[in-house]
């Protein structure tokens, strides 16, 4: 608009300078005055008119206060009241906008805050749970999202429920990707369970109260988990009671409720530590240890549902994301903090978590993590940083398998333990029928395809190779012969794996190519057909592999690519194949005897008798008289085992110098 609207040659002011100098801030109020004082003793009348009512020139004139911003919705409306600061009317507007069907600023909270999407962001909304300076007891915070609990002079008070928010975390009852039973869940049962050490609780068969807590098993009700697994049914009392626990159990039996059944529902008995409310440090009360950023991200997701409506606030904390976004979801609230352990260690070293109040410590997939090499890292979270002693807290391993040297490894980190053993420790379930084809490397394209065209189970199809370059090549090959195919693997950003995993779980891309990164932990619903079209080099990896179907007492199959270069396992198959009595092809029987034929040695491998499976509670066994943690007499570390340390009696503790080497480097996530 130009400046001759305002100013014409009869009318502009000599004394106002030139039309740069009226908008210089030395003097802006000044010839603002100047300027309405000379259009009022001009001849423009209609401007006379606008502005006789205005009297800015009035040395009288009393400014009124300023008004609350009223959204354009609700102008013209009763103020419901008169509250001062415009709240009130705020959350009113629920009854009038879709996104306030569950109760005022928890569903628009998000849409005024940078857009974030409100399903899976809810508990990164900001909160006044745990987190150091932040204060759980803040009321005010109460008003503008009535569906966080809190805790308050010993008495949990729990939120108010939001029905968009329950679908986001628990969807429908017709949603089959929320599914947590299947058509044989009913047979769990019939799975032997070995619980040993002393004073072992007995188990129970329903979600009740006690042991649960009352609101936790409304949230369980919600998630449709009907009755507890077998894991769960020794899990929540061995918890409940105080003692430390070793569970091993088959694949895609519950291990994750196992442990954030009992964890959260003493939580939310028993209330927060109290803290130094001064601190920037999150003060977690619970630390869940998980070896992959997908691990991690799904225990993560289970937490917010069963923490849904309490004190309890959930974060999360792994490697290839912006560590920055991260710290800003601490800071809101972090009581339970799921984490890897190299992303740990860096937060602990940027001095934004604190252990100090850790009743929990839960490792999950323990003998993964030290496959992966975080043994260092972890020793230093548990044993170095100010993480209570192993007497001043509650420590849980879970794992489908759990070799001899992580047994060796839990006497560090627990005490008087209890040791549970689910089913056949280290194999597969029953309910996943496993098929053997001989396929030469140079076939398994055209024999993929052939199975991919003739199968007629409905669902996803997850397809396992060794290397990333792999994984790239045979995903593309699919989609060039029209097969709707993702693949995700280690090199791949995390948004693009999880991109690839919502892909994956949605049906879009109902087939997806993948390396060891989605083998282990993942709970992925609706996987009706595993394929190894590479097999792994190691056995356990292959259990872990075919685990991601048949979850929950759901049925599946698992076909396996095998030819001569795969006879360093062959040994171990066949026993995996007996145990969950499936068929054994003939050409593997004769593969076997080749091989122990070729060794001389009798039978190859490890053997699935010897317990590398950790298939038995060691404690029971004493090796040759000596120390049953030392492996016959070796000195720890370097000797063939773990010591017993803190040293309960005679030989040297290991070597703190030797590992202090590795402990540092956090770059290994």
């Amino acid at each position: 608009m130009g400046r001759s609207k305002w100013f014409s040659a009869e009318n502009d002011a000599p004394e106002m300078g030139s039309e740069t100098d009226y908008f210089k801030p030395r003097a802006k109020i000044g010839y603002r005055k100047t300027f309405f004082n000379n259009m009022n003793n001009g001849n423009n009348g209609s401007l006379d008119q606008q502005f006789a009512g205005m009297s800015f020139n009035d040395k009288n004139y009393n400014r009124a206060p300023p008004s609350r911003y009223i959204p354009p919705h609700l102008r013209g409306r009763p103020s419901g009241g008169g509250a001062s600061n415009g709240w009130s009317d705020w959350n009113n507007a629920g009854n009038d906008r879709d996104y306030q069907r569950g109760g005022g600023w928890n569903s628009s909270y998000s849409d005024r805050s940078g857009g974030q999407h409100r399903s899976s962001n809810f508990y990164d909304r900001g909160s006044y749970g745990g987190g150091g300076y932040r204060n759980r007891q803040n009321e005010g915070y109460q008003r503008r999202d009535d569906s966080y609990g809190y805790w308050k002079e010993g008495v949990h008070h729990v939120g108010n429920r939001n029905p968009r928010t329950e679908k986001d975390l628990f969807g429908s009852s017709e949603d089959v990707d929320r599914q947590h039973t299947g058509i044989n869940f009913e047979k769990y049962d019939a799975i032997p369970v070995e619980a040993s050490g002393d004073g072992c609780p007995e188990p129970v068969t329903t979600f009740t109260t006690p042991p649960l807590d009352a609101h936790l098993i409304s949230n369980i009700e919600l998630a449709r988990y009907a009755v507890p697994t077998p894991v769960q049914k020794y899990s929540i009392p061995i918890v409940g009671a105080g003692r430390d626990l070793m569970a091993c159990a088959q694949t895609g039996s519950g291990k994750t409720g196992g442990f954030l059944f009992p964890v959260l529902s003493e939580l939310f008995l028993k209330g927060p530590i109290a803290e130094d409310t001064r601190s920037r440090k999150a003060h977690p009360s619970v630390l869940i240890l998980a070896p992959t950023r997908e691990l991690v991200s799904q225990i993560y997701d289970e937490a917010k549902k069963f923490a849904y409506r309490s004190w309890v606030r959930p974060a999360v904390a792994y490697g290839g994301a912006d560590i920055g976004a991260q710290l800003r979801q601490i800071d809101r609230g972090c009581d339970l903090l799921v984490a890897t352990p190299g992303r740990l260690v860096d937060l602990i070293e940027r001095a934004r978590v604190s252990l100090s109040n850790i009743k929990y410590l839960v490792l999950d997939e323990a003998d993964r993590m030290l496959d992966m090499g975080f043994e260092p890292q972890i020793r230093r979270i548990v044993e170095q940083e100010d993480m209570p002693g192993v007497q001043g807290r509650v420590t849980l391993m879970f794992s489908a398998t759990f070799p001899r040297d992580i047994q060796y490894l839990a006497r560090d980190f627990l005490k008087d333990y209890i040791f549970l053993s689910v089913g056949r420790v280290g194999s597969t379930s029953e309910n996943i029928t496993q098929k053997v084809e001989y396929v030469e490397d140079e076939d398994k394209r055209s024999v993929l395809l052939d199975i991919l065209h003739s199968t007629e189970v409905p669902g996803l199809t997850l397809i396992f190779v060794e290397t990333k370059r792999m994984a790239d090549c045979l995903s593309d090959y699919l989609l060039g012969s029209n097969f709707p195919a993702t693949s995700i693997h280690g090199d791949r950003t995390q948004r693009e794996r999880e991109r690839a995993l919502d892909s994956f779980r949605t049906g879009r891309t109902p087939i997806m190519v993948a390396t060891a990164v989605a083998a282990r932990g993942l709970d992925i619903a609706n996987v009706s057909h595993v394929i190894s079209y590479d097999l792994p080099t190691d056995i356990d990896d292959y259990v872990h592999r075919i685990g991601r179907t048949g979850r929950a007492g759901n049925t599946g199959l698992a076909t396996a690519f095998f030819n001569r270069n795969n006879k360093n396992i062959v040994n171990d198959f066949i026993d995996i194949l007996k145990e969950a009595n499936q068929e054994v092809p003939g050409f593997l029987e004769s593969i076997a005897r080749e091989a122990r034929s070729f060794s001389g040695r009798g039978r190859g491998g490890r053997g699935r008798g010897g317990g590398g499976f950790g298939g038995r509670d060691y404690r029971k066994f004493n090796n040759g008289g000596g120390d049953y943690y030392r492996g016959g007499g070796n000195d720890g570390f370097y000797g063939g085992g773990y010591t017993n340390y803190p040293p309960s009696g005679g030989g040297r503790p290991p070597s703190r110098d030797a590992p202090m080497q590795y402990q540092n480097k956090t770059s290994w996530f």
